[in-house]
């Protein structure tokens, strides 16, 4: 029997509040998968600033999106952050075999989890210290990785 604890959230402050605690417990991995991280608040100073503190450390960012226009168009403070932190942030697009994804979540060091049940809605739940509520969406970003293409280049010409 599981001694994890699911902490369920149904609006969006409360979605980014438990995608905050999981930045904040992050120390050396984050993998992120959303459709376009609309409700992933990447452009606020807070979380670039809990970013810095786990791309400083060493740790690495793997974010896999359908689509980078909305980070574009809304997220500069994000795209400073890929520029600074190139090395340690690799920003993939799904293949068009993948847009029927809709679910969305980030984990945090293989044991702490933020995750909406799909993408268009804020009911979710959130889980920490608990690997085993993190392996199967682990498994199940390594896929989304795998079949996904480099994107988010930090030069028009991609240097």
């Amino acid at each position: 029997m599981s001694d994890t604890i699911l902490l369920p959230f149904s609006s969006r402050a409360d979605c980014q509040a438990q995608f905050a605690a999981v930045l904040a417990r992050a120390r050396s991995t984050l993998q992120l998968f959303d459709p376009d991280c609309a409700i992933f608040p990447l452009g606020d100073s807070s979380t670039d600033a809990a970013l810095r503190a786990v791309l400083a450390g060493g740790g690495r960012l793997q974010l896999a999106v359908h689509t980078t226009s909305y980070i574009e168009r809304h997220y500069p403070r994000f795209l400073r952050l890929l520029r600074d932190y190139a090395h340690r942030i690799e920003c993939r697009v799904t293949s068009r075999s993948l847009h029927q994804l809709t679910d969305s979540f980030c984990v945090a060091d293989g044991i702490h989890i933020v995750r909406r049940f799909h993408s268009e809605h804020f009911r979710g739940e959130a889980a920490f210290d608990a690997p085993e509520a993190t392996e199967l969406p682990l498994e199940r970003f390594a896929a989304i990785w795998e079949e996904s293409n480099v994107a988010l280049h930090t030069s028009t010409t991609g240097l």
